[in-house]
């Protein structure tokens, strides 16, 4: 009969320390939940930031080509306005002779 108290005795032992290590599993299982969570939130933050980011850039590509452009345009007439003036210069020198 002892020996069936010392067996008893020992399964109960290991039986709390089972108990003992599911509630420790437990306690880990929630806080690692809640910090899968703040990391899920700060994902999406960080994705509609970099998204944000991304049309930001994209608009100042869109404004810096349409300044190059508008630059591009101005030269352009300048150029044309020169050759202008130059043909004039051209047709005086060449009336005169």
């Amino acid at each position: 009969m002892a020996d069936l108290s010392i067996l008893v005795s020992e399964i109960e032992v290991k039986l709390r320390k089972m108990i003992d290590a599911k509630n420790q599993l437990a306690i880990e299982n929630k806080r690692l939940e809640a910090e899968n969570a703040a990391l899920t939130d700060e994902n999406v933050m960080l994705r509609k930031s970099t998204e944000e980011l991304k049309d930001k850039l994209n608009k100042s590509i869109i404004v810096n080509a349409l300044d190059n452009e508008e630059e591009i345009e101005q030269g352009r007439k300048l150029i044309k306005e020169l050759v202008k003036e130059i043909d004039k210069c051209v047709s005086i020198l060449n009336s005169k002779e």
